[in-house]
């Protein structure tokens, strides 16, 4: 039987922020996978090696645990970040920012062509942008579409609702900007270049229970998981439920 969590927050109210990052904290699996996509974060940030490191929308996470160099960031006000700010309008000066991290917030940014502009004026030369988000993949849109309270309208507008920073999304709005607009992207943001999408993780969030259930497998099975999804990467654009996706300043 598996264990159901329930927060008894709205989830604007910035306590169900820290309740979903005290049960990431608390669930080895889920911790597990979350240690890894940051693994890569910090790789991309090291490999500009310079400017300073952000990471955007980071109250529900441990970046910072892990990679004490960062400056962590929130919309809302919370005692575990080092900034309060919006990501449409960060108070950084031209050229300051080595790396800019983002874990599933890209699609909660009301108005992202915003935070473009803000990232293309405040990172340097050769700085870069980091995010995982949801994938535009087969498996990804049946999951979201019919298992997930989030919307995911891959047809849909380039902006959002503004006004409630967590319930206020749509999960397709990375597809939009950077696959189904790819042409409007570079003609707005001519110093920005998209280097790298990669489609992955096909099942170790689900199996993992995300921040509403008990893990489906216990910890020491995940190796095994890890390694299922490794023999699956061929047809990781069709199953993939997460993507990376890094751009430069070039």
């Amino acid at each position: 039987m598996f264990k159901k969590y329930t927060i008894p927050y709205n989830l604007d109210d910035p306590k169900a922020t820290l309740a979903h990052r005290e049960i990431i904290l608390q669930k080895p699996f889920l911790k597990r996978l979350y240690t890894e996509w940051y693994k890569e974060f910090i790789t991309v940030s090291k490999s500009v090696g310079k400017g300073i490191y952000v990471e955007i929308g980071s109250g529900g996470g441990f970046l910072k645990e892990v990679f004490p160099q960062i400056e962590t960031s929130d919309i809302l006000d919370l005692p575990v970040v080092d900034k309060v700010f919006s990501a449409e309008k960060m108070p950084y000066k031209e050229n300051e920012l080595g790396c800019i991290m983002m874990l599933n917030v890209f699609h909660h940014i009301p108005r992202p062509y915003l935070f473009l502009e803000e990232a293309e004026r405040t990172l340097l030369k050769g700085g870069k942008i980091i995010m995982i988000e949801p994938a535009n993949s087969n498996l990804g849109r049946f999951i979201y579409k019919h298992f997930h309270h989030e919307p995911f309208e891959e047809k849909g507008p380039r902006e959002i609702q503004a006004g409630n920073p967590l319930t206020n999304s749509n999960q397709a709005l990375p597809h939009i900007y950077f696959e189904r607009d790819l042409q409007q992207f570079g003609k707005d943001f001519p110093s920005l270049k998209i280097t790298r999408i990669k489609y992955h993780t096909p099942f170790l969030y689900v199996l993992s229970g995300g921040v509403s259930r008990s893990a489906m497998l216990p910890y020491f099975m995940y190796n095994f998981a890890k390694c299922l999804e490794w023999l699956l990467k061929p047809v990781s654009k069709k199953l993939g439920l997460f993507c990376t996706v890094e751009i430069e300043k070039i």
